[in-house]
């Protein structure tokens, strides 16, 4: 399959879970604390877990308004798929309305099943198991084009490095992913998580980060009073806090072959964050870090990926700045802010030429996803 000539891989497809996935998939003694989906409205990702809402964040009355006003649309657009319950068949009719050749699936609900600070991580580790389980038969229909993202839970080092080796070599999955809000306080740059990334990078996977708006878990933006304030800043700016501990921090110089994504939260800021990581590696860091052997600026480009929304004109900026080989494409399915079932289509209108599409909607994602 090809669209106007161009191979397409979404590097960030969602899958819209069921609501009972934890009741029926995680370990018997388990269930009893087992994550519930609440239904509320087409596509909610609303979780209870232990006894708490996740997300968070309560809609205001202007936010309804505002989810009225679009809902139209988006339950002409995803009626289908939400009349059969997200099933899998309806992920692959997606796909192929959207073009797509292949597409890594990332949750919706489970972004909020391990956003609880201070979880018990032997819950944690049980909760990732069982997505991992679904998952895995979520994909069977079509294994050539479906590849799952396994979720790992990181509030224990050992169990995510367990799950990790599980449902890589056991499930298929072609990529692990968390939050890139920290957990019980401690920075991914902290020894403490060494062993989890240098399973990661002996598997030959990548690791993606993932966010989700209103985590009970430290997040940018969590001061803001509505959604439009918090969900600027959420994702970009708890990405980009990600990237500088992953770099600063000195992962990448120890693990040099570990590739990391930087999913749905822009890519136009790459250029200036990594331009002031290098003015501070000038500065000082070469004092503060000798470890590290590069610029900021070359482990980026060795080992990182960001997602580009598909009418993100800033893009075109990233490719100038030298960053283009960094830039995957992704079409959000089936969230309230993807143009889907015209994801694709819009993108190829933007006025970027052809061979920066073509690395975009397939070279760049395939490097980093490792997909032969």
């Amino acid at each position: 399959m090809a669209r106007n000539g161009f191979k397409v891989m979404d590097s960030d497809m969602h899958v819209i879970e069921p609501v009972d996935l934890w009741q029926t998939y995680m370990d018997p003694e388990f269930r009893n604390q087992a994550p519930k989906g609440v239904t509320r409205f087409q596509g909610d990702m609303m979780m209870e877990v232990n006894g708490q809402n996740v997300p968070h964040w309560m809609p205001s009355k202007r936010y309804f308004d505002w989810q009225k006003h679009t809902a139209k649309e988006q339950d002409a657009a995803y009626k289908y798929s939400y009349e059969r319950d997200w099933n899998s068949a309806t992920q692959v009719r997606a796909m192929d309305l959207e073009g797509l050749d292949v597409a890594f699936l990332y949750p919706s609900r489970g972004l909020y099943t391990l956003a609880v600070d201070g979880m018990d991580p032997i819950l944690g580790a049980a909760i990732a198991k069982a997505y991992n389980r679904w998952m895995y038969d979520f994909c069977l229909i079509a294994p050539d084009r479906m590849y799952g993202a396994a979720m790992v839970s990181a509030f224990d080092v050992d169990t995510a490095v367990e799950e990790t080796r599980a449902s890589v070599r056991d499930q298929g999955m072609k990529a692990v992913f968390i939050r890139p809000n920290i957990v019980n306080g401690r920075n991914w740059h902290d020894p403490y998580y060494d062993p989890f990334w240098e399973e990661i990078e002996s598997l030959g996977v990548p690791l993606g980060f993932h966010e989700g708006a209103s985590a009970r878990l430290p997040q940018v933006g969590s001061t803001f009073e509505t959604y439009m304030m918090h969900h600027t800043v959420c994702h970009p700016f708890n990405m980009m806090m990600a990237v500088v501990s992953f770099i600063g921090g000195g992962i990448l110089e120890r693990f040099p072959k570990l590739n990391v994504g930087f999913l749905e939260a822009n890519c136009g800021w790459a250029p200036w964050l990594l331009w002031r990581l290098d003015e501070h590696y000038e500065m000082v860091g070469r004092f503060e870090s000798p470890e590290l052997k590069l610029e900021p600026r070359e482990y980026f480009l060795r080992q990182c990926f960001v997602s580009v929304e598909v009418d993100e004109e800033p893009a075109d900026y990233v490719e100038s700045t030298g960053l283009g080989d960094t830039v995957v494409f992704s079409t959000d399915y089936p969230h309230n802010d993807s143009k889907y079932p015209k994801a694709t289509d819009t993108f190829l209108e933007m006025p970027f030429p052809d061979y920066f599409k073509r690395k975009i909607l397939w070279d760049n994602c395939a490097r980093m996803y490792g997909f032969n």
